[in-house]
Protein backbone atom coordinates (compact mmCIF):
# COMPACT_ATOMS: atom_id res chain seq x y z
CA UNK A 1 0.00 0.00 0.00
CA UNK A 2 1.21 3.45 -1.31
CA UNK A 3 1.78 6.56 1.32
CA UNK A 4 -1.20 7.85 -0.07
CA UNK A 5 -3.94 5.53 -0.18
CA UNK A 6 -2.56 4.94 3.65
CA UNK A 7 -3.59 8.38 4.52
CA UNK A 8 -6.89 7.78 2.73
CA UNK A 9 -7.04 4.89 4.67
CA UNK A 10 -6.38 6.69 8.29
CA UNK A 11 -8.42 9.47 7.36
CA UNK A 12 -11.32 7.59 6.70
CA UNK A 13 -11.03 5.43 9.86
CA UNK A 14 -9.77 8.43 12.20
CA UNK A 15 -13.05 10.50 12.70
CA UNK A 16 -13.07 13.88 14.73
CA UNK A 17 -15.68 14.89 17.48
CA UNK A 18 -16.55 17.46 19.53
CA UNK A 19 -17.10 16.13 22.88
CA UNK A 20 -19.62 18.24 25.88
CA UNK A 21 -17.65 18.76 29.31
CA UNK A 22 -18.34 17.53 32.08
CA UNK A 23 -20.56 15.33 31.30
CA UNK A 24 -20.66 11.32 30.86
CA UNK A 25 -20.76 9.96 27.63
CA UNK A 26 -22.01 6.57 27.28
CA UNK A 27 -19.85 5.03 24.94
CA UNK A 28 -20.53 1.14 25.45
CA UNK A 29 -22.79 -1.12 27.99
CA UNK A 30 -21.43 0.11 31.40
CA UNK A 31 -18.46 2.06 30.15
CA UNK A 32 -18.51 5.67 29.95
CA UNK A 33 -16.17 8.67 28.81
CA UNK A 34 -15.54 12.06 30.67
CA UNK A 35 -13.04 14.21 28.34
CA UNK A 36 -10.37 16.61 30.03
CA UNK A 37 -10.14 20.30 29.25
CA UNK A 38 -6.59 19.81 27.71
CA UNK A 39 -7.03 20.09 24.65
CA UNK A 40 -3.82 20.67 22.54
CA UNK A 41 -1.92 19.40 19.74
CA UNK A 42 -0.69 16.03 21.18
CA UNK A 43 -4.28 15.28 23.25
CA UNK A 44 -6.37 15.83 20.65
CA UNK A 45 -9.72 17.53 22.36
CA UNK A 46 -8.17 16.62 25.92
CA UNK A 47 -7.46 12.98 27.65
CA UNK A 48 -10.14 10.21 27.79
CA UNK A 49 -11.26 9.27 31.52
CA UNK A 50 -12.86 6.11 31.34
CA UNK A 51 -15.71 5.01 34.05
CA UNK A 52 -16.44 1.67 34.29
CA UNK A 53 -19.74 0.65 36.03
CA UNK A 54 -19.55 -2.73 38.36
CA UNK A 55 -21.70 -4.30 40.65
CA UNK A 56 -19.72 -2.41 43.45
CA UNK A 57 -18.98 0.85 41.96
CA UNK A 58 -17.52 2.70 39.34
CA UNK A 59 -13.53 1.74 38.40
CA UNK A 60 -11.70 4.89 36.64
CA UNK A 61 -9.62 4.33 33.80
CA UNK A 62 -6.78 7.23 33.73
CA UNK A 63 -7.63 9.88 35.78
CA UNK A 64 -5.98 12.16 33.20
CA UNK A 65 -3.98 15.77 33.70
CA UNK A 66 -3.61 17.48 36.98
CA UNK A 67 -6.42 19.68 36.80
CA UNK A 68 -8.58 20.09 39.95
CA UNK A 69 -11.90 20.81 38.13
CA UNK A 70 -11.60 17.52 35.85
CA UNK A 71 -10.80 15.30 38.80
CA UNK A 72 -13.44 16.90 40.80
CA UNK A 73 -16.08 15.92 37.92
CA UNK A 74 -15.33 12.64 37.45
CA UNK A 75 -15.41 11.75 41.21
CA UNK A 76 -18.82 12.85 41.28
CA UNK A 77 -20.01 12.11 37.89
CA UNK A 78 -19.16 8.51 38.83
CA UNK A 79 -20.02 8.96 43.00
CA UNK A 80 -18.81 5.43 44.55
CA UNK A 81 -15.49 4.97 43.11
CA UNK A 82 -14.19 1.42 43.94
CA UNK A 83 -10.21 1.60 41.86
CA UNK A 84 -8.25 3.63 39.48
CA UNK A 85 -6.68 1.92 36.40
CA UNK A 86 -3.72 3.13 34.24
CA UNK A 87 -2.71 2.28 30.52
CA UNK A 88 0.26 4.37 31.07
CA UNK A 89 2.26 7.15 33.46
CA UNK A 90 2.50 9.73 30.99
CA UNK A 91 1.20 13.14 32.66
CA UNK A 92 -1.66 13.42 30.50
CA UNK A 93 -3.14 10.18 32.16
CA UNK A 94 -2.18 9.83 35.10
CA UNK A 95 -1.48 14.13 36.49
CA UNK A 96 -4.54 13.51 38.25
CA UNK A 97 -3.67 10.34 40.13
CA UNK A 98 -2.52 11.99 43.64
CA UNK A 99 -5.58 14.06 43.79
CA UNK A 100 -8.15 11.12 43.07
CA UNK A 101 -6.80 8.65 45.21
CA UNK A 102 -6.76 11.20 47.99
CA UNK A 103 -10.62 12.31 46.94
CA UNK A 104 -11.57 8.83 47.09
CA UNK A 105 -8.87 6.59 48.71
CA UNK A 106 -8.86 4.29 45.52
CA UNK A 107 -6.56 1.31 45.27
CA UNK A 108 -4.20 1.48 41.99
CA UNK A 109 -3.82 -0.96 39.03
CA UNK A 110 -0.93 -0.29 36.80
CA UNK A 111 1.51 -2.11 34.97
CA UNK A 112 3.99 -1.81 37.78
CA UNK A 113 0.88 -4.03 40.09
CA UNK A 114 0.82 -5.83 36.60
CA UNK A 115 3.99 -6.90 36.46
CA UNK A 116 4.12 -8.01 40.77
CA UNK A 117 1.56 -10.44 39.76
CA UNK A 118 -1.95 -8.39 40.87
CA UNK A 119 -5.14 -9.08 39.86
CA UNK A 120 -7.62 -7.01 38.86
CA UNK A 121 -10.27 -7.29 41.62
CA UNK A 122 -13.59 -8.90 41.89
CA UNK A 123 -15.89 -6.77 40.42
CA UNK A 124 -14.11 -6.53 37.18
CA UNK A 125 -14.15 -9.93 36.27
CA UNK A 126 -14.44 -10.42 32.48
CA UNK A 127 -11.60 -7.61 31.81
CA UNK A 128 -8.33 -8.58 31.30
CA UNK A 129 -4.86 -5.93 31.43
CA UNK A 130 -2.57 -6.67 28.82
CA UNK A 131 1.20 -5.91 28.53
CA UNK A 132 0.62 -3.59 25.64
CA UNK A 133 4.88 -1.21 24.82
CA UNK A 134 5.56 0.53 22.15
CA UNK A 135 3.96 4.35 23.32
CA UNK A 136 5.58 3.54 26.49
CA UNK A 137 7.54 1.14 28.40
CA UNK A 138 4.87 0.88 30.89
CA UNK A 139 1.86 0.66 28.25
CA UNK A 140 -1.04 -1.34 29.47
CA UNK A 141 -5.12 -2.16 27.81
CA UNK A 142 -7.56 -3.77 29.07
CA UNK A 143 -9.54 -6.03 27.40
CA UNK A 144 -13.45 -7.11 28.12
CA UNK A 145 -14.41 -10.64 27.28
CA UNK A 146 -17.14 -8.74 25.17
CA UNK A 147 -14.73 -8.04 22.16
CA UNK A 148 -14.01 -3.60 24.10
CA UNK A 149 -10.51 -2.61 24.37
CA UNK A 150 -9.21 0.46 26.41
CA UNK A 151 -6.09 0.95 24.14
CA UNK A 152 -4.88 3.83 25.93
CA UNK A 153 -2.30 5.74 23.18
CA UNK A 154 -1.19 2.69 21.49
CA UNK A 155 -4.07 3.03 18.97
CA UNK A 156 -6.00 6.47 19.12
CA UNK A 157 -9.21 8.18 17.68
CA UNK A 158 -7.16 10.91 16.31
CA UNK A 159 -3.56 10.68 14.79
CA UNK A 160 -1.62 7.76 14.13
CA UNK A 161 0.12 8.21 17.57
CA UNK A 162 3.33 8.76 19.45
CA UNK A 163 6.21 5.77 19.56
CA UNK A 164 8.79 5.30 21.78
CA UNK A 165 9.66 1.98 20.87
CA UNK A 166 9.17 1.27 17.26
CA UNK A 167 9.92 -2.54 17.43
CA UNK A 168 7.92 -2.78 20.43
CA UNK A 169 4.96 -1.36 19.18
CA UNK A 170 4.84 -2.91 15.49
CA UNK A 171 4.65 -5.81 17.86
CA UNK A 172 1.99 -4.64 20.15
CA UNK A 173 -0.03 -4.00 16.62
CA UNK A 174 0.42 -7.30 15.39
CA UNK A 175 -0.54 -8.81 18.46
CA UNK A 176 -3.86 -6.91 18.78
CA UNK A 177 -4.28 -8.61 15.07
CA UNK A 178 -4.80 -11.59 15.96
CA UNK A 179 -7.66 -10.28 18.57
CA UNK A 180 -11.15 -10.66 17.59
CA UNK A 181 -11.97 -7.53 19.45
CA UNK A 182 -14.89 -5.24 18.19
CA UNK A 183 -14.28 -1.68 19.83
CA UNK A 184 -11.63 0.25 20.85
CA UNK A 185 -11.81 3.11 23.65
CA UNK A 186 -8.47 4.81 23.12
CA UNK A 187 -7.04 7.43 25.67
CA UNK A 188 -7.94 10.35 22.84
CA UNK A 189 -10.64 10.95 20.35
CA UNK A 190 -13.74 9.24 19.83
CA UNK A 191 -14.82 5.04 19.68
CA UNK A 192 -12.64 3.27 16.86
CA UNK A 193 -15.67 1.00 15.21
CA UNK A 194 -13.11 -0.45 13.35
CA UNK A 195 -10.34 -1.57 14.84
CA UNK A 196 -8.63 -4.51 12.64
CA UNK A 197 -8.86 -2.06 9.61
CA UNK A 198 -7.17 0.70 11.76
CA UNK A 199 -4.89 -1.83 13.04
CA UNK A 200 -3.75 -2.91 9.69
CA UNK A 201 -3.77 0.69 8.41
CA UNK A 202 -1.31 1.67 11.32
CA UNK A 203 1.06 -1.36 10.24
CA UNK A 204 1.03 -0.25 6.76
CA UNK A 205 1.70 3.40 7.57
CA UNK A 206 4.86 2.52 9.87
CA UNK A 207 6.27 -0.39 7.55
CA UNK A 208 5.87 2.36 4.93
CA UNK A 209 7.82 5.21 6.94
CA UNK A 210 10.29 2.46 7.81
CA UNK A 211 11.07 1.31 4.12
CA UNK A 212 10.92 5.26 3.27
CA UNK A 213 13.72 6.22 5.92
CA UNK A 214 15.73 3.00 4.95
CA UNK A 215 15.72 4.04 1.16
CA UNK A 216 16.58 8.05 2.19
CA UNK A 217 19.83 6.39 3.77
CA UNK A 218 21.48 4.42 0.97
CA UNK A 219 23.22 7.20 -0.18
CA UNK A 220 25.27 9.72 1.87
CA UNK A 221 25.01 9.67 5.81
CA UNK A 222 22.45 11.96 7.30
CA UNK A 223 21.21 13.99 10.23
CA UNK A 224 18.27 14.07 11.96
CA UNK A 225 17.14 17.36 10.78
CA UNK A 226 17.83 16.27 7.23
CA UNK A 227 15.48 13.19 7.60
CA UNK A 228 13.06 15.38 9.14
CA UNK A 229 12.65 17.67 5.91
CA UNK A 230 12.51 15.08 3.58
CA UNK A 231 10.34 12.98 5.43
CA UNK A 232 7.68 15.25 7.21
CA UNK A 233 7.59 17.99 4.37
CA UNK A 234 4.72 20.28 5.28
CA UNK A 235 4.67 19.57 9.59
CA UNK A 236 3.21 21.59 11.52
CA UNK A 237 5.46 23.37 13.96
CA UNK A 238 3.55 22.08 17.21
CA UNK A 239 3.98 18.84 15.83
CA UNK A 240 8.10 19.06 15.32
CA UNK A 241 8.84 17.21 18.90
CA UNK A 242 6.60 14.27 18.12
CA UNK A 243 7.80 14.06 14.69
CA UNK A 244 11.63 13.70 15.95
CA UNK A 245 10.23 11.20 18.55
CA UNK A 246 8.92 8.79 15.82
CA UNK A 247 11.76 9.31 13.64
CA UNK A 248 14.29 8.31 16.22
CA UNK A 249 12.36 5.15 17.39
CA UNK A 250 11.98 4.40 13.66
CA UNK A 251 16.26 4.74 13.49
CA UNK A 252 16.73 2.72 16.70
CA UNK A 253 14.45 0.19 15.23
CA UNK A 254 15.91 0.16 12.05
CA UNK A 255 19.93 0.05 13.96
CA UNK A 256 18.63 -2.65 16.25
CA UNK A 257 17.96 -4.72 13.39
CA UNK A 258 21.60 -4.01 11.86
CA UNK A 259 19.74 -2.68 8.77
CA UNK A 260 21.82 1.22 9.43
CA UNK A 261 24.55 2.34 11.17
CA UNK A 262 24.94 5.28 13.09
CA UNK A 263 28.12 7.66 13.59
CA UNK A 264 27.43 10.35 16.19
CA UNK A 265 24.78 12.62 15.14
CA UNK A 266 24.67 10.75 11.16
CA UNK A 267 22.53 7.55 10.15
CA UNK A 268 23.82 5.79 6.89
CA UNK A 269 22.72 1.90 5.84
CA UNK A 270 24.52 -0.45 6.83
CA UNK A 271 24.55 -2.13 3.28
CA UNK A 272 26.15 1.37 1.68
CA UNK A 273 29.15 1.30 4.37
Amino acid sequence: MNASKIDAELSQLIAADAPSRGVAHAEAPGIRRVVARNAGPMTYHGTNTWLIDTPAGVTIVDPGPDDPQHVREVATIAGGINGILLTHRHRDHAGGLAAMRAATGAPVFDHAAFRAGQTLPPALAGWTPIEMPGHAADHLCFARDDGVVLTGDLVLGWTTGLVDDMAAYITSLQSLLTRADRLYLPGHGPPITQPARLVRALLHHRLAREAAILGSLAGAPRDIEWLLARHYPSLDPGLHGAALVNLRAHLRKLEGHGRIVATPGLWQSSVAV
